[in-house]
């Protein structure tokens, strides 16, 4: 099969977009199928062994963003694709379905990212009614559109986007695996997060992008519970502020864990696997989040979540089982949540296993082969609907 996937994000730049395009791209390979990736630029010409074809790109909220072009449509032609795979599609994608549709291709979109839940975020409230008119425009060209969790299935049908399908996101149980916490790298991991703090001190962490939609700024309230130090792992455009601001949150309040949070920066393969692993507890702060990939690969690795009650999470976290949920706008009731972990011990231990069986039968390889189907099933619609 021939597969033209139009991607809103790609490499350099690291969220959950870039990830699963990434992980498809990786079953495609194994699959043997055959692939071309359309993405904003700069990006790398290859990968898995698969072309990649920038188009111009500007940055708006943070985010680097394609912009009609016609080398996507010379692209699509030049590849003659058998389906046309949309990735979070806004503005490059939009296009890319349109063309798709003028030229009878078959296609699937994607819904990954909750644009107009993001644009509130950054002030922008009143704009989020037009972005929802746009984006049913946008996936009214999609003959499927799939979406990762029930909260966002829930958001597409009540904003009027249909033929619509679940499809959730895999997690790599290898990669991500509570093995690295006793290993000679993980340990060193550990140590240097805990460098000079008391013993017993327990890490509380975060991995992902530093932006004002992830609310990375409530961690400053955990910065204050005794025998806790903050772990966030991720860059973006909020690093300094959260620098400044959990640096103080931390500092000098005294006790185990005192001197401030723990920055990386941002981590890649098996030195992220060792990062999770090397946490205690995983706190996630965004209440947009359609999925919450990040969630998934703490619980393979063995570690209780602590995420708000929106969104993907609530698909993601069985809710006193693998840790748990709270009111998305309550920062109390995060805290005595990760209060409740840390004075427990067991209870870490407990969660932390019931995450990893939890996630256990999410491989990509699943998750890959039903993508497959689901651009079979729109392949041979277009053809019984041609044969009519």
């Amino acid at each position: 099969m021939r597969i033209v996937i139009v991607t809103e994000s790609f490499l350099p730049s690291a969220n959950g977009v870039t990830t699963s395009v990434l992980r498809v791209l990786d079953h495609l390979s194994a699959r043997g199928h055959n692939a071309l990736v359309v993405c904003p630029g700069p990006a790398p010409s290859s990968y898995a062994g698969f072309p990649v074809v920038t188009v111009p790109a500007m940055t708006w909220l943070g985010f680097r963003t394609g912009l009609p072009s016609p080398a996507l449509v010379r692209a699509i032609e030049d590849f003659s694709p058998d389906v046309l795979h949309a990735a979070s599609p806004f503005g490059l994608g939009a296009q890319a379905l349109i063309v798709a549709r003028r030229r009878g291709l078959p296609t699937v979109a994607v819904f990954q990212t909750d644009v107009a839940g993001f644009a509130r975020k950054h002030g922008l409230s009143a704009t989020a009614p037009t972005i929802w008119r746009w984006l049913r425009h946008v996936h009214s060209y999609a003959d499927v559109t799939l979406a990762p969790s029930s909260a966002s299935l829930a958001d597409l049908a009540r904003n009027g986007v249909e033929r619509c399908a679940w499809w959730g996101r895999g997690v790599d149980a290898v990669a991500y695996h509570p093995r690295h916490r006793r290993t000679a790298e993980g340990l060193t991991v550990r140590a240097g997060f805990l460098e000079g703090a008391e013993p017993g001190t327990v890490l509380v962490g975060y991995v992902g992008r530093l932006a004002p939609e992830k609310r990375v700024e409530r961690l400053a309230r955990l910065a204050q519970v005794p025998g806790v130090r903050l772990v966030v792992v991720g860059d973006g455009p909020s690093r300094a502020g959260l620098e400044t601001l959990l640096g103080s949150a931390g500092a000098g309040r005294g006790g185990p864990g005192a001197g401030g949070a723990v920055f990386t920066g941002r981590l890649d393969g098996p030195v992220l696997a060792r990062a999770y692993a090397a946490l205690d507890v995983f706190v996630h702060t965004g209440t947009h989040e359609t999925f919450g990939q990040t969630l998934q690969e703490a619980m393979a690795s063995g570690v209780p979540v602590v995420a708000p009650a929106s969104g993907g999470p609530l698909d993601v976290v069985a809710a006193g089982e693998t840790g748990f949920l709270y009111a998305p706008e309550d920062d109390s009731a995060m805290e005595r949540a990760v209060r409740a972990l840390v004075a427990d011990a067991g209870l870490r231990a407990r969660m932390g296993e019931a995450g990893r069986r939890q996630v256990l039968p999410r491989s990509w390889q699943a998750l890959g082969d039903a993508l497959v189907g689901h651009y079979e099933s729109v392949i041979a619609a277009r053809v019984g609907a041609g044969a009519v």
